[in-house]
């Protein structure tokens, strides 16, 4: 079984384990993972995920997570204020005029476009 597979398969089990509201335990682990038919989990694995729940509410780790959506990058705030303002940023430039794309057609960089870059 692939390390992924065997995460995976632990993980459920482990959730199972929280949802019963039942102790996550590295014997209840493998004891639900052969229930279920998955025989060939390292028993590492059992034990590295009992220890990292040990003393954790799942459900509140879990709904927390859930709750709080993705975190806001740098450019975001100025992605907002775009929408609030119609959403046509890149459409225009300050001065209304629209702004044009790459005009040559082959998709390709100028030299004169990459500028000084490669100077020494």
């Amino acid at each position: 079984m692939s390390t992924s597979t065997a995460e995976a398969a632990v993980s459920y089990a482990a959730l199972i384990l929280a949802d019963a509201e039942v102790a996550i335990t590295p014997e209840k682990l493998q004891t639900l993972l052969k229930a279920a038919g998955i025989e060939d989990v390292e028993p590492i694995w059992t034990t590295l995920f009992a220890k990292a729940l040990k003393d954790k509410n799942v459900k509140e780790i879990l709904t927390t997570v859930i709750t709080s959506g993705p975190a806001k990058g740098p450019g975001d705030d100025a992605a907002d204020k775009d929408k609030e303002n119609g959403g046509n940023k890149g459409d225009a430039d300050e001065q209304g005029t629209e702004i044009k794309g790459d005009e040559s057609g082959d998709g390709e960089e100028s030299d004169e476009d990459l500028g000084n870059l490669f100077d020494l």
